[in-house]
């Protein structure tokens, strides 16, 4: 895994980091050495992640963007890449406990890592953090069904019902 890295966070809440300093993920400080081919998580691209996507993830690797929910802005994706983005999660962080889509990095590539059937590579990373059971008791029923679904249409349709549930008219991403 690779974590493309801005230098926007504070050092001591950053999952990021912290996946780097247990040597489970890459930190880069360029998009550009993310290994081409490699999927990566990006929540302002068109389509959603979804085990199908599990054979890029496995020929590249899976790759984020740790960056300020507040700060960010769209970033220029190499054609190299394949971006993907999740579909509805609950954020089980400190910072944004319960709001939907606003993942700490460790959130989003532990429940990547969950829809490509890789539940138990998605334990470890969550096992890194005090709230990381939390995430998986809010998420455990979104995951299990995204985990299952066979194309991007099912996991649209799961998400579907969920933002009705959650009385949310479509993904609340910042742009």
């Amino acid at each position: 895994m690779y974590i493309y890295h801005k230098r926007e966070c504070d050092v001591k809440k950053c999952t990021a980091l912290k996946l780097g300093k247990f040597r489970l993920a890459e930190i880069v400080y360029s998009i550009r050495e993310i290994p081409r081919a490699s999927l990566l998580l990006y929540p302002f691209c068109e389509d959603v992640l979804s085990p199908e996507d599990k054979e890029i993830a496995s020929r590249g690797a899976l790759a984020a963007i740790d960056c300020s929910w507040n700060q960010f802005q769209s970033e220029r994706i190499p054609r190299s890449l394949a971006p993907r983005k999740l579909p509805f999660l609950l954020a089980a962080n400190p910072v944004n406990y319960s709001v939907p889509y606003r993942l700490s990095t460790l959130e989003a590539l532990a429940g990547a890592l969950y829809i490509l059937g890789f539940a138990e590579e998605s334990s470890l990373l969550l096992s890194k953090v005090k709230w990381g059971a939390t995430f998986l008791a809010l998420n455990a029923e979104p995951l299990s069904l995204y985990s299952k679904a066979k194309s991007q249409k099912e996991i649209r349709e799961i998400e579907k019902e969920y933002l009705s549930l959650y009385g949310i008219a479509g993904p609340e991403r910042r742009s």
